[in-house]
């Protein structure tokens, strides 16, 4: 499976964010989306997930045969997490599962999928408004996982994490891959290089995926540096 970006274009006023945007994302990776702030990677998460209207181009999932991106295809894990906060985390989960329970494969307990994130048992009845911002990061997570989208959409996960959190959920990242196509958006170049599988870099509205081949660890960090650094 595959997801093809042809042509893309988004401009907001006349800056131009996105310029005729052309890349294959493939099933079995994590993709670093990389770039400096403001390049314009939550404008391209917006773009795939019909967030808002683009202005030229088109994207869709190659497999068996070429179809349109269903919303169901995609799990978008924002930044700033959003969970209904009168809720428990427990019951959130309920709630999640139940109303999408027909697109649910392979359904576990509620107390499975919470210790697949790893979230403890004193945690799992307290009100998400008392939840701190990694962990309501956590459950924002847990739910798209829960989904089991074909394309996973990262911005800026792991920030709100602290150090063992953060390894537990790149490992979690790691173990889900050959299901998905994953896509971490962050400007950590080190996190990225220790993530994931291919480097991407948008830097001046195009995507160029930076190649490892025939590179140490110091040069491939360099040419990254090089490919980031403005006009």
């Amino acid at each position: 499976m595959e997801l093809i970006i042809k042509n893309l274009k988004k401009s907001f006023g006349k800056k131009e964010v996105l310029k005729d945007i052309n890349f294959k994302f493939e099933k079995g990776k994590i993709y670093g989306l990389l770039g400096r702030n403001g390049a314009g990677k939550t404008t391209l998460f917006n773009c795939i997930n019909e967030d808002i209207e683009i202005d030229k181009g088109e994207f869709y999932i190659q497999d068996k045969e070429i179809r349109k991106i269903q919303p169901e295809d995609i799990g978008y894990v924002l930044s700033i997490p959003n969970v209904p906060e009168f809720l428990t985390g427990r019951e959130f989960l309920k709630f999640f599962i139940e109303i999408n329970k027909e697109k649910i494969k392979n359904e576990k307990t509620i107390d499975e999928y919470f210790d697949f994130m790893k979230i403890d048992v004193e945690d799992r009845d307290k009100l998400l408004k008392d939840y701190s911002h990694g962990m309501k990061n956590k459950m924002q997570m847990l739910v798209n996982i829960v989904a089991n989208p074909n394309i996973l959409l990262l911005d800026e996960p792991l920030t709100s994490f602290d150090v063992v959190v953060a390894e537990e959920m790149k490992q979690m990242l790691k173990s889900i891959k050959k299901e998905h196509i994953i896509i971490f958006s962050t400007h950590i170049m080190e996190l990225a290089l220790d993530l994931c599988d291919e480097i991407v870099i948008l830097n001046k509205g195009v995507l160029e995926k930076i190649d490892k081949n025939n590179l140490d660890n110091k040069h491939f960090k360099d040419k990254i540096i090089e490919a980031l650094k403005e006009e």
